[in-house]
């Protein structure tokens, strides 16, 4: 169960980042609102997770999962430019949480 609560926590926290932009400073109210309900679920689920989760390998997994994906929003909504070392450190970063994920024995499995 605590992946799921981490997924819906990185969910969450992606869309309410994703939203940071299109709030125009808390000036729009719609995007500023998902901002708002977006963390609060974010950060309700990730402490569901830390009942089962250690919360740096919890945390590790949420920011990174969170930044490739943010990442990814951005490239495609925001047509934000990616070079070929941006690639790459996604690349690292997907990596360390999938070492994690799998091999690291501080993982509840």
């Amino acid at each position: 169960m605590h992946y799921f609560y981490l997924a819906a926590a990185i969910i969450c926290e992606v869309i309410a980042t994703s939203a940071l932009k299109a709030s125009d400073g808390f000036r729009v109210m719609g995007p500023t609102i998902l901002v708002l309900v977006g963390y609060a679920a974010a950060f309700y689920l990730l402490s569901m997770t830390l009942r089962t989760m250690p919360v740096g390998i919890a945390y590790a997994i949420w920011s990174g999962v969170g930044q490739v994906l943010v990442m990814f929003i951005a490239w495609v909504m925001y047509r934000q430019m990616l070079d070929a070392a941006a690639f790459v450190g996604i690349g690292f970063i997907l990596t360390g949480v999938l070492i994690l994920a799998l091999f690291s024995k501080s993982m509840p499995h």
